[in-house]
Formats: structure tokens, sequence, C-alpha cells
């Protein structure tokens, strides 16, 4: 069984924040600069190298202007398919 950061779900998540971060019309560098972090933590966790843990999303999710229960209701669509 593959690791829960490399499972397809978890894949789904990553591709749905990319996904939104572009929709923002946000680099991983500008990204990161309204999260206080280096770039090279963006693009970790955009590739599976490092996961997001659910504060952090809440964060994220703040910047990109993602709404919580949206994007979780659409995570479990998908997932449920």
């Amino acid at each position: 069984m593959p690791s829960s950061i490399h499972s397809q779900n978890y894949q789904l998540f990553r591709e749905m924040l990319v996904n939104a971060r572009l929709a923002a019309g946000l680099t991983q560098v500008e990204l990161a600069r309204q999260i206080q972090k280096p770039q090279s933590y963006v693009s970790k966790y955009e590739r599976g190298e490092r996961r997001v843990d659910f504060t952090e999303f809440i964060h994220i999710g703040t910047i990109l202007k993602i709404d919580p229960r949206q994007f979780i209701a659409e995570y479990l669509q998908k997932t449920s398919a």
C-alpha cells in the first residue's frame, strides 16, 4: 500500500491546490511570499515531497480565497466517483 502522501487521493488534493493557485493568478513565488515561506515550500507540497496539514491548508486557502467547505465537497465528489 502506498504511503498516504503518494496515494491517488492525495495527488488529487495536490492537483486541486495547484489549480486553485493558478485560478487565483498567483505564481509559486507570489504565494510563498504571502504565506511567508520560501518558494521551495510551495514547490515541495505541490510535487508531493511535503505534506500539507490542516492548519496549513486553511492558511493557504485563505490566501487563495478557497471556501474550505466547497473545496472539501468537490474533493469528496471526485474521490467517490
